[in-house]
């Protein structure tokens, strides 16, 4: 929801994509970190039965696909950027290259919401 409202509030569209970067990235922390810290939990409740789980392979995959996201792709992205100077990336001959990275972190991203919608509508189920 924030990036629409910045592409479409901000005026310089390069400010508003930076914006939004900095806070898919501070997104992937969070996430990351809820993570740890949700696994950890698990762990200490359930022993290593935890391994056994389906909550605990769901926490993991949306942990992997943060960390793809944050150590990944965004680098990838904000190099396409800079390799792109003095132009806009969506100017420049990389604009298909950055296009195509940008779906698959927004593919990315759309998988890890929905898997964060699975788990919270079967936490109850699976944390018994």
């Amino acid at each position: 929801m924030a990036a629409p409202v910045l592409f479409t509030s901000l005026g310089d569209r390069q400010l508003a994509g930076m914006v939004a970067g900095k806070l898919f990235a501070l997104i992937a922390w969070v996430g990351l970190g809820s993570a740890a810290y949700l696994l950890v939990f698990l762990l200490l409740r359930w022993g290593s039965g935890f391994f056994r789980r389906s909550v605990f392979w769901l926490v993991l995959l949306m942990a992997l696909l943060a960390a793809a996201s944050l150590f990944g792709i965004q680098p990838l992205m904000a190099q396409l950027k800079a390799d792109a100077l003095p132009r806009e990336v969506m100017e420049s001959v990389l604009r298909d290259r950055f296009a195509t990275w940008h779906g698959v972190s927004s593919i990315l991203y759309m998988v890890q919401s929905l898997l964060g919608l699975w788990l919270v509508i079967w936490a109850n189920r699976g944390l018994k």
